[in-house]
């Protein structure tokens, strides 16, 4: 996507900044913008903004292991990005389009009953986004937390590159129970069109692009295979940090605080 223009600008120009106080600034401040857009991201009921913080982590994580030096694995998340980061916008346009451009996600909820395959390419993109193994964005993250483990930082960006991954589980699980399980909320604007037939073309596509384009581009990419050298626990984190994101959001979608519509329940009142 567009937003993406600045990381591949230092990509491109990645040799002019080896060795320069720069980039050691660059990880601290990419570092934190991750831990900050997966904070913000898990109290937003929008939905575009939840997707758009989402990327804004995401390019965190780009430029984290672009200053730390690794410009081909920045690359090659940016690619594998990009194919499930575009399925998800244009899953959240048809969604939103058939609430009659209702963005709150406190609205929605059992559009899977209404609208299946979009709700399928919704669920496979934010998982792909998650990290879940063997989707695309399982080769590229998982490849960077592995590189970040075996470099020698301290500990606190290690704490933000996974807490980040933890909390992109969360507010991903946070999204689907919000939209996929509950009920649908609002009465007064009952107008679940059909599923989108012409979106559903492209959506495919790049659903089929987000199944397969990790293996592929991790095959096409690198001529030569990173030697990673981890014990089991180190190796096992990532998806350690995953099943612990989805446990908290899955408790978090269940406690009462949130889920209530403060607005929802003057409805009566409204009416």
């Amino acid at each position: 996507t567009l937003v993406t223009a600045g990381v591949y600008l230092l990509i491109r120009f990645n040799m002019m900044l080896v060795d320069m106080i720069f980039l050691k600034f660059l990880l601290l401040l990419s570092g934190l913008t991750m831990f900050m857009a997966g904070i913000s991201a898990n109290y937003e009921f929008d939905l575009k903004k939840i997707i758009a913080l989402s990327t804004l982590s995401q390019l965190g994580l780009m430029m984290s292991i672009l200053s730390m030096g690794m410009p081909d694995l920045a690359f090659f998340h940016l690619l594998t990005h990009a194919m499930f980061k575009a399925l998800l916008f244009m899953c959240a346009g048809v969604v939103i389009h058939m609430m009659n451009d209702i963005q709150d996600i406190r609205y929605m909820g059992g559009i899977s009953f209404y609208i299946p395959l979009t709700s399928l390419c919704l669920n496979i993109s934010n998982l792909a986004l998650c990290g879940i193994p063997f989707l695309a964005g399982f080769y590229s993250k998982d490849m960077i937390l592995e590189m970040v483990s075996m470099s020698n930082l301290n500990l606190m960006i290690f704490f933000l590159y996974y807490f980040s991954t933890g909390l992109t589980m969360f507010y991903t699980v946070r999204l689907l129970f919000y939209l996929m399980v509950n009920d649908y909320n609002l009465m007064v604007v009952y107008n679940l069109y059909d599923e989108d037939y012409v979106m559903l073309k492209s959506m495919f596509m790049l659903l089929f692009m987000s199944l397969i384009v990790g293996s592929f581009l991790s095959w096409m990419i690198f001529n030569y295979p990173y030697m990673i050298y981890l014990p089991i626990n180190m190796k096992m984190m990532v998806i350690y940090v995953m099943l612990m994101g989805l446990f908290l959001g899955y408790l978090v979608s269940n406690m009462k605080i949130y889920s209530i519509n403060k607005f929802l329940m003057t409805y009566n009142l409204s009416n």
